[in-house]
Parts: C-alpha cells; structure tokens; sequence
C-alpha cells in the first residue's frame, strides 16, 4: 500500500484532498462527526484509491486532468454534471465521476467507493495508431453501456488493484505498462467513446497475410517493450480493426494475445538459461516479460509447456 490517511478533522480531510486530487472545497453538508479513511495503491500511472467517508462531504473542485473512475460499495455519490445535470451512483455502481477538462461537485453521502485514475492519452493510445494529427479518443458518456459491462470494469479494477498491492515497491514497468492499457482498453468497452463512434473503413480488405506479417515483425523487435495494439497496427499499416480481423482470420488469435504468447516464450528462455544460485527468481522474471501475477503467469506457463516455471528454472 503506497499510502493512507485517516482523520476526523474536516481542515485535515480538505488538505489531504487538494494535495492528491486537485484544487478543492469542501463541506460537512449534514453537520456529523467527521471521519476520513483513504487508501492509495499505485501501478505505473494509475492510482487506486479505496475511500469510506462517515459524513455527507460537499466538493466543489478544479477539474482533474484525468479519467477519473467512481465506483460505489455503500452509501451514494451524487455528482452534478456541468453538461448533463445530477446523477446519482449507487452501490455496485460504476461511473466517471468527471470529464478530465471540466470542473465538478457534488455531494458523497457517507459512502464507501474506489476511485481509480489514469492519463487520458491512455485511451487514444489503445483505440488507435499514434497519430500527431487524430484526434483524442475520448468518452462521451459518465456511465457504462450496460450494467453487465459496468461489473466487468469493478471486476477488472479490483484486479488491477490486487497487482498493485502485491508489490512493495514499484512493479517493473513492462507490469505497469501493460496493466495499464488493459485499465484504458477495459474503460473503452465499458464506455460509449469517439473511438466506438467511428465507422471503420476498408478493414476487410487490410486483413491479409502480409498485414500479420509486418504485425510479427514489429512485436518481434519490441517484445521486451510498452507497445500498444495501436502502434502494432500502425507498424503494419492498417487499422486497429484490420489488424484484429487479419490476426482472427489467418491465427485465430488476437494480437495482444500473440504477443503475450511471444513473451511467455521469452520468459521461458531466460528460465532455462537462468538459476536460483545467481538470484533469478520465477517472479522477477514474469515481471520483466509483463506478467504481473505470478499464479497466472504459473498456470499459463504449465498450459504451454507442461511443468511449473519453477522446475524450468531449477533444472
């Protein structure tokens, strides 16, 4: 756990939200005894932060600058939406709490909820190729398109979270980096966004052989690096969509799931070539292939090749 505060002073509460948010008012709308536990877990640039309030706390806040993901466990969050008036999340609840660019307030009613925050450009950066002259993929909606895909992101929250809390220090950055287009790619299938919007054009005809070839070749020379899908498909000079389609029609695979396997592989070899007398670890060297958990990691490994990373690594 990278951090936690707990007070009753509502002076104490304000402060330590304006130095981990942003520039904030707040208030002790119903007038009770005031009390504040947080909790910040860090992975990359994501935070995930756990909150339970024990009094109606009034904000009124400078905007974010980031996606800023609220989901609630008890109590209510009503949040007043400068472009599309109040709306109110309730336990098992998901929502986005602000738009990065837009200042918001609102009223949180003794509640228990999570709030998990990431660099916007994240999204622009799994939707699509990095372009300097796209424009930004961004949400269009503060809730998910249905309630089963509002689940699905608290589930893969928690997940995140988990992972985060599992190393004492920093995770390596291969984990990080990956966890975290997995957060933004998650939040784009949850969310109605720009990038959902657009109509993809000519994407059938680019799902040929050659396009998983230049796709191969790429992630061959950046196995060990943060690539997104968006980069792999502009290295192969098509769209994210053809992309998917060229690797499920010629592979059956997607190419995020190829290049998980092409890194799996590379963890085997360092495996093999490695041993517990000069420190080499299972875990230490998931982590530097992206494998962030080392039960699945385990369990994928012994899928592909039949024995615990472990036995590889003391033979």
């Amino acid at each position: 756990m990278a951090m936690e505060f707990d007070s009753g002073s509502l002076a104490d509460t304000e402060q330590f939200l304006n130095r981990n948010y942003t520039t904030m008012q707040i208030g002790n709308a119903a007038e009770a005894p005031v009390h504040s536990h947080i909790t910040r877990d860090v992975l990359g640039t994501v935070s995930l932060d756990r909150l339970k309030l024990g009094f109606d706390m009034s904000y009124d806040a400078d905007p974010l600058g980031k996606i800023c993901l609220c989901g609630v466990e008890s109590g209510s969050v009503e949040e007043n939406y400068l472009d599309g008036g109040t709306d109110t999340f309730h336990p098992g609840e998901i929502g986005i709490l602000t738009p990065p660019d837009l200042p918001y307030s609102g009223i949180i009613h003794r509640a228990r909820y999570t709030i998990t925050m990431f660099d916007p450009a994240e999204l622009t950066r799994v939707a699509a190729p990095e372009d300097p002259d796209a424009d930004p993929v961004t949400l269009i909606g503060h809730r998910p398109v249905s309630a089963a895909a509002g689940q699905r992101l608290i589930t893969i929250i928690g997940h995140v979270r988990r992972m985060a809390a599992g190393y004492d220090g920093d995770a390596p950055p291969l984990v990080a980096a990956t966890a975290t287009q997995y957060l933004a790619a998650s939040v784009l299938a949850a969310f109605p966004n720009t990038a959902a919007a657009e109509e993809a054009t000519g994407d059938g005809d680019d799902a040929h052989p050659d396009t998983v070839r230049r796709a191969i070749a790429y992630m061959e020379s950046h196995v060990r690096q943060d690539i997104s899908v968006g980069e792999i498909a502009a290295a192969a000079y098509v769209t994210v969509r053809a992309l998917q389609l060229a690797f499920r029609r010629h592979l059956d695979t997607t190419p995020m799931a190829y290049l998980r396997r092409m890194r799996l592989r590379g963890a085997h070899e360092q495996l093999g070539a490695g041993s517990p007398d000069t420190g080499a670890t299972v875990t230490g060297i998931a982590g530097e292939w992206g494998f962030g958990h080392p039960g699945r990691f385990a369990a994928l490994y012994r899928q592909h090749y039949g024995q615990a990373p472990g036995v590889t690594l003391d033979t």
